[in-house]
């Protein structure tokens, strides 16, 4: 078990190190980014990361409050799948209703990676293989996608 104090650290020395790492590589239009906060420039729509002493996910979360925004967000997704998946090169889950760990009701769209310990350094090198490429084709997809979300910007 981890202390809160140990969870907070290890999740800094990760991300800070993992946003380093990528802080080089631009975005799919060549601009800089920050890539462990990426801003997709539609109000409660991210792309989000998160790993934990058991697993590493990357997602799409659709958190709009409005239950409505979210379906027709879902389904706007589900319009560009077959370019999400060319994209993406694999199968992510498509779970349209799911209640996050504080009850707040969202949609996502994600990839798990089993298995990996944030909080161990040596698996930190596989939590990058996982991350880093999905998150360069998450961004390569959105500069296509992008411009079928403005009406919920």
């Amino acid at each position: 078990m981890y202390s809160k104090e140990e969870i907070k650290k290890g999740k800094e020395r990760f991300w800070t190190r993992f946003g380093q790492y990528l802080s080089v590589i631009p975005s799919a239009e060549g601009e800089k980014i920050n890539w462990v906060n990426y801003k997709t420039g539609i109000k409660h729509l991210f792309f989000r990361m998160d790993a934990d002493q058991y697993q590493g996910v990357i997602m799409i979360e659709m958190a709009n409050p409005d239950a409505g925004i979210r379906e027709l967000q879902f389904e706007t997704f589900k319009t560009y799948k077959k370019i999400f998946e060319e994209t993406v090169g694999e199968d992510w889950v498509w779970e349209k209703e799911f209640v996050d760990a504080y009850g707040k009701a969202t949609t996502r769209i994600y990839k798990e990676l089993k298995g990996v310990n944030l909080y161990n350094e040596q698996d930190w090198p596989e939590l990058i293989s996982f991350f880093k490429p999905r998150l360069l084709a998450l961004d390569d997809f959105w500069t296509t996608a992008k411009y079928g979300f403005s009406i919920f910007k």
